[in-house]
């Protein structure tokens, strides 16, 4: 018999990656009408917060790798929803724009956020505890990238 700290049941890891998982499937009939990928949303995400951005804030504020943002730029390019320039102060800057499409975007997607939130509530998930479960993976987010960091 496994030991308890062997047991699938006893892994918090196992329970973060199949919520992941699940949620991103969640999102996948809601974007993909629209083309989109997850990944391509979160970039929309921060680019509706504050449009005209370098790729390197971009890339930091998901938490990846700006060798990871750029291909999924690219692509998000090739479809019509962004623009790609060179900053204007420093030419080795990439900025990132929406074009009229990308903002139009937002507004067609208006329902997902409250869609794909109403999919995840249930007895242990109310709208009065989504605030410290923010808290809680904040801080295992900012542990875990310390950690990481060293």
């Amino acid at each position: 018999m496994a030991a308890e700290e062997f047991l699938l049941d006893n892994q918090l890891c196992f329970r973060l990656y199949t919520a992941s998982r699940l949620l991103t499937q969640a999102y996948h009939p809601l974007l993909s009408a629209k083309g989109l990928t997850y990944p391509q949303y979160l970039v929309l995400l921060v680019l509706w917060e504050k449009d005209a951005q370098p790729v390197n804030d971009i890339a930091k504020r998901l938490m990846l790798e700006t060798n990871t943002v750029t291909p999924l730029l690219k692509r998000m390019e090739a479809q019509g929803i962004l623009n790609r320039r060179k900053g204007e102060k420093d030419a080795r800057q990439m900025i990132v724009s929406l074009t009229p499409k990308g903002k139009k975007l937002q507004k067609e997607l208006k329902d997902v956020p409250a869609t794909v939130g109403s999919a995840v509530l249930c007895k242990e998930v109310t709208p009065e505890s989504v605030p410290g479960l923010f808290v809680a993976l904040d801080g295992i987010i900012g542990q875990l990238s310390r950690a990481l960091l060293k």
